[in-house]
Formats: structure tokens, sequence, C-alpha cells
């Protein structure tokens, strides 16, 4: 495992939908995005920060999303489908393994902001490839899998005040 210093260049994804999920279904409130970047990149040499979020026609989404550009963040937008049936459907976890794949030759962290265990595999291939694996989420939510396969995980529960508006 790599000790941190501030030569590491650093990349983070956040995974908005799966953040926002686990802060409402635990916490009743959001996000402070602005701490969560600071927090991640830890006077560290910050590459690229993207925030993956989904359209869904809430009237203050488009608030939302200017506000993570303004904090630092790269915003990926990507809007909900509806199916025949009434279905939903809106994800961005393979856009989110690509670009972390493709940074990868020009980061020596990445930070997943997400406890979605649908990346542990990204995380094992990322530190197969010589990246540190640093994760960010809410302990209770977090799946076990990708917990495992990080190299350092920030529980976001132990200090919601930090982490939460």
């Amino acid at each position: 495992m790599r000790p941190i210093h501030s030569a590491q260049r650093v990349a983070v994804l956040a995974d908005s939908q799966n953040l926002y999920h686990a802060a409402h279904s635990l916490y009743s409130r959001n996000v402070d995005y602005t701490e969560l970047l600071d927090t991640a990149v830890d006077d560290r040499e910050l590459v690229r920060a993207i925030a993956y979020v989904i359209r869904a026609d809430s009237p203050s989404e488009e608030d939302f999303f200017d506000a993570l550009r303004d904090i630092g963040f790269e915003t990926k937008i990507k809007d909900i489908k509806t199916f025949a049936d009434g279905s939903q459907k809106a994800n961005w976890d393979l856009g989110m393994c690509l670009d972390a794949v493709t940074l990868a030759g020009k980061i020596d962290t990445f930070v997943l902001c997400s406890g979605d265990g649908d990346f542990a595999r990204l995380c094992t291939h990322l530190r197969h490839e010589g990246v540190r694996t640093e994760v960010f989420g809410f302990g209770p939510s977090m799946a076990d899998e990708l917990v495992e396969a990080a190299d350092s995980v920030i529980d976001m529960s132990v200090d919601e005040e930090r982490y939460l508006l």
C-alpha cells in the first residue's frame, strides 16, 4: 500500500445517486460535497473530480448540478429512462468504471465516493495496476465486498456532521 504524500495525483469519482440515497435513508440529509472533495483530495494534487448524476426533471436539480461544478466537480449527467411498463432506470456504474480505468495511468490514488458493492472488482483491478484505492461512503450502507477491496475506507457516518448538510 502506497503512503499518502502531497505529490500523489488523485482522481475523485462520486456516485451521486448512491450518496444521495444513503444520506437520505440514514439521516434525511444531503451530502456536503465541498467537505467530501476537500477531505478526499487531502492536500494532494487533484487530477480530476467527477460527479455522476441523474437528471430526473426535479425543479432544483439544475441548481445542484451548478453547485457541484462550482465546488470543483465535472458533472456527467444521464437522463432517467422510462420503459413501457412504467419502470425507470438510470445507472452510471459502467461509465464510472470506464473513466476510472482510463484515468488509472494518470493517477496514483483513486477515490471512490460510493458504497455500491458493484465497484469492488474495479477497486481490486486498480490496486493490481498499482493505484491506491480509497472509498468514502456511509458505513451502514457500504457493501462488505467494497470495503474489503479498498486500500482505505472512510466511513462518513462516523463524522456525519462533517459530511452532511
